[in-house]
C-alpha cells in the first residue's frame, strides 16, 4: 500500500518538476539523465523526465534504469538457487523472469534484426500499456488507503527521496 499510496504520485510529480530544476541548475543532458535515473525510483517516471529534458537525457535515463532492471534476472536466479527448499530437486524460477528473458531475446534477435517496424510498434504499444497501467494504479487511490498507511510512512518516503535526490545530484555535479 505504501508503494502505491505514496510512491507513485510522488514519482509522477518528480517526472514533472525535475526537468525544471535541471534547467535551473544548468545540467547538461548526460547529467540530467543520470540524475533522473537515480533520483526517480519508478522507471517510467524517470524515462518520462528524461524525455521531457531532451533526447540524450532520455537515452541516458533509459539505459541506466534498464541496466538496473536487467540485474533482476541474475540476482533472482542466484537467490532462487541459494534459498531453494531443502530436498527440492529443482529450484523455482519466477515465471516473469522467463518471460522477461524471452522478450529480450525476441526483441534483440528477431524484431530488431528482421522486423524493425514491428519492434517499434511493439515498443510503442508497450509504452502506452505501461502508461495506462500506471493510470489505473494511480486512479485506485483513495484518501482512506493513504490514511491507512499513515503520516510516518509518508515522511519516511519523503525524507529518503530528498536524501537520494540531493545526494545523487551533488555526486553528479562533483564528477
Amino acid at each position: 500500500v505504501c508503494g502505491v499510496g505514496y510512491r507513485l504520485p510522488a514519482q509522477c510529480r518528480c517526472a514533472l518538476h525535475l526537468p525544471s530544476i535541471g534547467h535551473w541548475l544548468a545540467l547538461d543532458q548526460q547529467q540530467f539523465g543520470t540524475w533522473a535515473a537515480i533520483a526517480i525510483h519508478d522507471t517510467s517516471s524517470a524515462v518520462g523526465a528524461g524525455s521531457a529534458y531532451g533526447e540524450e537525457a532520455l537515452r541516458v535515463a533509459t539505459t541506466i534504469k534498464l541496466t538496473r532492471a536487467l540485474w533482476i534476472v541474475p540476482l533472482t536466479l542466484v537467490f532462487s538457487f541459494v534459498y531453494k527448499t531443502k530436498g527440492a530437486k529443482r529450484f523455482p524460477v519466477p515465471l516473469f523472469i522467463l518471460f522477461f528473458i524471452g522478450a529480450i531475446i525476441l526483441n534483440t534477435y528477431l524484431l530488431e534484426a528482421y522486423f524493425p517496424e514491428v519492434g517499434r510498434f511493439v515498443a510503442s504499444l508497450a509504452r502506452k500499456g505501461l502508461t495506462l497501467s500506471l493510470f489505473f494504479i494511480g486512479a485506485s487511490l483513495t484518501k482512506e488507503v493513504i490514511a491507512s498507511v499513515g503520516v510516518r510512512a509518508l515522511l519516511q518516503g519523503l525524507f529518503l527521496w530528498i536524501l537520494i535526490s540531493v545526494g545523487s545530484l551533488a555526486f553528479i555535479l562533483l564528477i
